[in-house]
């Protein structure tokens, strides 16, 4: 299924609701839905956060703080910066996306 067949239906969805429409199972399955993909991105981010802590203790700073110096270019570029700073991208939009599912819930 693509991204835009999903949108279609969750607005075809909404559209129902806005007009009254109830149903007990559609928002259990969605409750659920939403729980599970929180579980999983919660997983995720306790992935990213471990690769994030072998950088921390390696280079001796937290990653917030060598994301403000690799902003400025102070760090250089070699593999160990770029790849830091990707899982440091990658987390940030992880936890975005749980806080978002969180209020979801």
């Amino acid at each position: 299924m693509s991204d835009s067949s999903t949108i279609v239906r969750l607005q075809g969805l909404q559209n129902l609701y806005a007009q009254g429409f109830q149903s007990a199972f559609i928002d259990r399955a969605i409750q659920q839905v939403i729980a599970t993909e929180a579980d999983n991105t919660e997983a995720e981010l306790r992935r990213l956060r471990q690769k994030l802590e072998h950088y921390e203790q390696r280079y001796h700073m937290t990653s917030a703080d060598f994301y403000s110096r690799f902003r400025t270019s102070e760090l250089g570029a070699d593999i160990d910066v770029v790849e830091w700073s990707i899982f440091y991208d990658l987390y940030q939009g992880v936890q975005k996306r749980l806080h978002e599912l969180h209020t979801l819930l």
